[in-house]
């Protein structure tokens, strides 16, 4: 039967059975929760939570129950979201190459069940959240919100904007971490809030420049499909310039931190710069794509060692 229904799923979206890859269970699971999404927020979660933790003077290991629920709940209403972003998606995806080969895709698995296991993940993971703070839960149930249905089931096929729409769901994650700790929300967390919301567009963009072709095929209006590359390199360089004066209202991160910082965003404005002279778009969009994923790495890992003592 399962068989039987992989092959119709993936004749219903234009795949041939023979050209479905042979996958794990568990790699089909991974795939269904965008189990990189899962990893990355986990960073800007923790580093969230342990600035809360750092500022407030609670230790770390007397916390352990709050990070702990903090992680869990943070990476399920993930997990959960994307999951039904796979669902929606599935009548889409499989005109892209990034996302041809997706469970949901080819029918290796029956697209109702990934909708009950992201409803489920993300139900689970907002009661392990209420168990830190209402705070904590009520943020994350914005993220889940503004990714499902103002992003995913709203904006992501309709307008140019939806990247700036999705970066809301995407710059939670430290908000939820410092809530789950403090219950309120002060300068610093709203600060990384504004980092990861800011970071997104040029991140994304880069990769809509990438796959400009497969975004046009798929009818979803990325801003390099609809207006050009050259509105897109504009636009990506406004948003690394607003990076510029962030890490000094982080200042009691101290001055390592800060050098640091202002290196990386230095370091990604010469970039974006560079690409108004680059004959070749798809490697300059190449190249930022890859310096976005080391600068959010680098900046919030920096961020939790700086303030280990």
């Amino acid at each position: 039967m399962a068989d039987s229904r992989a092959a119709n799923e993936a004749a219903l979206n234009g795949t041939k059975p023979h050209d479905i890859p042979q996958t794990t269970a568990l790699k089909d699971f991974l795939a269904l929760i965008k189990v990189g999404i899962v990893n990355s927020n986990m960073i800007t979660t923790f580093t969230g939570l342990w600035l809360a933790l750092y500022f407030s003077g609670k230790g770390f290991i007397s916390s352990l129950d709050i990070v702990l629920y903090t992680l869990i709940g943070s990476s399920l209403i993930i997990a959960g979201s994307c999951a039904i972003n796979n669902y929606y998606d599935r009548d889409i995806d499989h005109l892209m190459e990034r996302t041809k080969n997706r469970p949901t895709v080819t029918g290796k698995v029956n697209p109702v069940h990934v909708l009950w296991l992201g409803i489920l993940f993300t139900s689970l993971g907002l009661s392990i959240l209420l168990m830190t703070t209402v705070t904590a839960a009520f943020i994350g149930l914005i993220g889940v919100v503004t990714y499902v249905f103002l992003y995913t089931m709203w904006s992501k096929r309709l307008y140019t904007i939806n990247t700036v729409i999705g970066s809301i769901s995407g710059a939670v994650p430290p908000l939820i971490g410092w809530a789950a700790v403090e219950g309120s929300l002060s300068i610093v967390p709203w600060v990384l809030f504004l980092m990861m919301f800011i970071w997104q567009p040029p991140h994304f963009l880069a990769l809509a420049m990438k796959r400009s072709e497969e975004y046009k095929a798929a009818k979803i209006p990325m801003l390099p499909s609809v207006y050009g590359f050259a509105i897109t390199k504009r636009q990506m360089m406004v948003w690394v310039v607003c990076l510029l004066p962030l890490p000094f209202y982080l200042f009691q991160l101290g001055m390592p931190f800060l050098i640091l910082a202002t290196a990386l965003n230095i370091g990604w404005l010469v970039l974006a710069i560079y690409g108004f002279k680059m004959k070749d778009d798809l490697k300059w969009a190449k190249w930022m794509f890859i310096y976005s994923l080391n600068y959010l790495t680098i900046m919030f890992v920096a961020m939790v060692i700086f303030t280990i003592h």
